[in-house]
Parts: structure tokens; C-alpha cells; sequence
């Protein structure tokens, strides 16, 4: 069952199909921050991810005929992303870079073991490490669900797939995260849900 659309997004929908550039501006504000967010962490550099938000917003503007106003936007505007960042990644398959200080979302604040900087420093970037040898759908499934917060139904809805399939990224995600860090002693405030 898909959510109810949000009016707002809606009308602004309605208004850049009469190319409002100022609703597609108000699109943007709203919604910038979660698309940004999942290309970074989708393909780990934050200049690919500026380049892939603005293109998702170009395509607001380019397919606002076609998006369904009594749908939520949201799921569109992942969809879009997700592929855009597939697409980048398929390209630039030959490098990879560090996720950055977008992993610091999935994990507690620093300030909370000001004693243990180096410690949480080498966490961190373990993480990032185990995180970065997930497969791309793996990865996908951890940012949109623990990044974004989406539910597995939104996630499945919004990369059109069936809802077991996303369980089972999940659950492999999770599994791979859980090998990849098994030597590492984590606090249970930083795995959010990694351990066992």
C-alpha cells in the first residue's frame, strides 16, 4: 500500500508542468538534502552526488508531466537517484574513494567517547571499509533504511522491486557488515543493529 502524497508536493508538481521555475526551486529545498545524501553515500564522493542531485532536479522539471501527483514524490525522486548513481558507478568503476563524513550518520556522535578519538576514529573507518565492499544493491538498501529512514515497503517501492527481495539485500547487507566487523569490538551504540 503506497503512502498518501504530500499536497505540497503535489501542487508544486502541477506548477513546474507550467514551468514555474520557483516551484521547482521549492521542490528542491525540500527535498535536496535526501537525494544528496543517498548518491553520496550510494557512490561515495560528494562532487558525483552534487552532479547526480542536480540531475535528478533537471528531471523533475524535464518529466513533470509524467510524475504521478496522486503518488508520493519521494519514492520517485529515489528511484531516479539510485539510477543515476548506478549509472555513475558502472562508469567510474576503476576507482573508489572514501565514503566521507557521510558514514557519521550511521553511526553515535564522537563527543560521546571524547577519552577514545583514535578508537572511534579506527571504527569509523572500518565501517566505511565494510561498507565500501558491499555490492552496490547491498549498499542501496543500508542507505535508504538506515540513512534515510525508509520503511522496506517505501524502499521496494521506490527501486521497484518486490518487497522479499529488499528483506534479502538487507539481510545479506547486514551479514556482510556483521563478517566484516566480527574482529572489531563495537559499543552497542555505535552498530546500530550491526551486532549480534
Amino acid at each position: 500500500m503506497s503512502a498518501a502524497p504530500d499536497p505540497l508536493d503535489s501542487a508544486l508538481i502541477e506548477r513546474v508542468r507550467l514551468n514555474d521555475l520557483e516551484a521547482l526551486g521549492e521542490i528542491f529545498d525540500r527535498h535536496y538534502a535526501a537525494v544528496y545524501r543517498t548518491a553520496a553515500f550510494i557512490t561515495g564522493e560528494n562532487a558525483a552526488a552534487e552532479d547526480i542531485a542536480q540531475e535528478c532536479f533537471l528531471r523533475v522539471h524535464r518529466y513533470a508531466g509524467r510524475i504521478d501527483t496522486n503518488l508520493p514524490l519521494g519514492p520517485w525522486l529515489y528511484r531516479v537517484t539510485v539510477n543515476l548513481s548506478y549509472t555513475y558507478i558502472t562508469r567510474q568503476r576503476r576507482r573508489k574513494v572514501p565514503l566521507g563524513d557521510v558514514i557519521d550518520r550511521l553511526m553515535s556522535p564522537a563527543g560521546q567517547w571524547p577519552d577514545h578519538a583514535a578508537e572511534h576514529h579506527e571504527m569509523e573507518s572500518e565501517l566505511q571499509q565494510a561498507i565500501r565492499e558491499l555490492g552496490v544493491n547491498q549498499r542501496v538498501v543500508i542507505v535508504m533504511h538506515y540513512l534515510n529512514g525508509l520503511s522496506l515497503e517505501e524502499i521496494a517501492e521506490a527501486l521497484n522491486c518486490p518487497i522479499g527481495t529488499i528483506k534479502s539485500r538487507l539481510h545479506y547487507a547486514r551479514e556482510n557488515l556483521r563478517k566484516s566487523l566480527q574482529s572489531t569490538i563495537w559499543p552497542y551504540e555505535v552498530a546500530h543493529g550491526y551486532s549480534t
